[in-house]
């Protein structure tokens, strides 16, 4: 197994720590956004969501390093967060008084960021609409975060980040490197997830220049099936809509450059989604052990209702990262990551509704075919 070197919980104020951005969500429900009248208010980010699982699935002690406009809207989502038992003391409030280092003015010249994500049905696919051009988590960097103290004084056991924040302007970039090579100077474990949105950077060769700076400064990295070509710029020589299997022995190949590449990594993890339609997918898992050679697969849900499929591949990250930080062995790991990423399809929202309990229950429901796949 991967030697991780988890710092002790008793030497650290944080099990968890994510730095990224967060929306504020309007959910129209089953009715098109363009013919909605009413909406439910979610909130979610890739980056955030991991911590928002570790506190609330897990019971782990996790906060969020990102920055809210003083209003209503972002006070919604400190408010969510708390909710969850997400820590929110390094959130950044900029003030509308128009005065001072965090400030705007009350035209909305920064404003939090806002999604409308119509969660789509059967052959209606799902449809999500940003609104994250002038966001203040755009503007801020590392240098605006105590990181000496969050990593120093009060200790971290895992820091993670996301291609969604790291792409967002030069200054997220910049900040994604700074803070894992200071949560690596204090022996904190590191994780980024490539999770690549075209909507945020068209361009996939700065896409791929961004990603490859950042990957060198973690230890697990995450994505799905199209993120390793879409982030980094390896491909694996099979269809996107191929079988999960076919696809599965290709991946093998395409993570052992990864690995050669970036001598670093130790785990790779990966989410598998196949869509039979808005609401209905085959769903799997797995994670590579670098040093072993080791393919760990989850139980494969096939043919799924699901209800909401945001937050899927969020959820998986934080599952495995709480299964290491409780003790759990890669297979246990994989397994909770697949049952967790699922079970947030199942309610809606981005963000986890599930408890350990009901990834235990699901992962004992689920399991008949996972394992160690031998690799040949």
């Amino acid at each position: 197994m991967a030697t991780l070197n988890i710092k002790p919980a008793e030497q650290c104020k944080w099990d968890g720590v994510a730095l990224g951005e967060v929306m504020i969500r309007f959910d129209p429900v089953d009715v098109p956004f363009e013919r909605a009248r009413t909406c439910r208010i979610w909130h979610g980010g890739g980056e955030t969501n991991v911590a928002e699982g570790l506190a609330y699935s897990f019971r782990l002690r996790a906060t969020v390093l990102t920055a809210l406009v003083d209003d209503g809207f972002g006070r919604s989502i400190e408010n969510q967060f708390r909710e969850a038992g997400v820590d929110t003391s390094h959130v950044l409030w900029f003030s509308n008084s128009g005065k001072g280092k965090y400030a705007t003015d009350k035209k909305g010249t920064l404003h939090n960021g806002i999604n409308a994500t119509f969660r789509g049905k059967g052959v209606v696919p799902s449809k999500t609409e940003y609104y994250r051009a002038h966001t203040p988590i755009r503007e801020v960097g590392a240098a605006d975060f105590d990181l000496d103290t969050l990593f120093g004084k009060e200790g971290v056991r895992w820091a993670h980040t996301g291609g969604i924040y790291s792409l967002l302007s030069p200054k997220t970039a910049e900040a994604a490197v700074e803070y894992l090579q200071k949560a690596g100077q204090y022996g904190t474990l590191r994780s980024t997830d490539l999770n690549y949105r075209a909507n945020v950077e068209p361009n996939k060769d700065r896409a791929r220049s961004i990603n490859r700076q950042i990957v060198p400064h973690v230890e697990f990295l995450v994505g799905n099936q199209s993120d390793f070509d879409d982030a980094l710029g390896y491909t694996a020589d099979v269809a996107k809509n191929a079988p999960m299997e076919e696809w599965l022995a290709a991946y093998v190949s395409l993570l052992r450059k990864v690995a050669k590449d970036f001598p670093n990594l130790k785990l790779i993890g990966t989410q598998l989604r196949g869509a039979h339609s808005a609401d209905r997918i085959d769903w799997g898992a797995v994670l590579y052990d670098v040093a072993e050679d080791k393919l760990y697969q989850a139980a494969v849900r096939r043919n799924v209702e699901i209800a909401d499929r945001t937050g899927g591949g969020d959820s998986f990250a934080s599952a495995v990262i709480a299964a290491l930080l409780k003790g759990k062995t890669l297979d246990e790991a994989v397994e909770w990551g697949g049952a967790h990423g699922i079970l947030v399809q199942e309610t809606p929202g981005d963000t986890t509704m599930a408890t350990q309990a009901m990834v235990e229950a699901e992962v004992n429901r689920a399991k008949k075919g996972g394992g160690v796949v031998a690799l040949r």
